[in-house]
């Protein structure tokens, strides 16, 4: 999280997803993107999890984005169920998706979808409620 500042831009973010679970050989997932959060759920920009050759648009303070790639222990090819809603991994490993809403700001970026648990041990906690963190467990095909 240390490149969604303002200032910085949308797809250091992307490239340090892709580049650290590559580093543990695990598949980032290119089918499946972030996005941005405002009046509507999912908005532009989309928030790939890899890294681009473009520099991505300049992050602004006030802009809210989720965060959310899917590793895979694999490949990172998928391929989505007769439900249409359902991935599955095309080589049958094991995959995890995860997602937090990020508010960019002048300075540390705060998450808006920590639990009190993870507030808790990670100091930043403010006193307040907040939504449930989503986090789906591992997928096989």
């Amino acid at each position: 999280m240390q490149y969604a500042r303002a200032g910085r831009r949308l797809y250091e973010i992307s490239g340090a997803i892709g580049d650290y679970a590559e580093s543990y050989g695990y598949g980032v997932v290119y089918d499946l993107v972030g996005h941005g959060i405002g009046t509507h759920l999912h908005e532009e920009p989309e928030i790939p999890n890899f890294r681009q050759w473009r520099r991505g648009l300049k992050l602004k303070a006030g802009m809210t984005l989720a965060v959310e790639p899917m590793i895979n222990a694999g490949s990172p090819d998928v391929e989505w169920m007769d439900d249409e809603w359902t991935v599955v991994t095309y080589d049958g490993s094991l995959s995890a998706h995860y997602e937090n809403t990020v508010l960019i700001t002048e300075g540390r970026p705060e998450i808006l979808t920590l639990t009190e648990e993870e507030e808790n041990v990670s100091g930043k906690s403010k006193g307040r409620s907040r939504p449930e963190s989503v986090l789906c467990s591992a997928v096989t095909g």
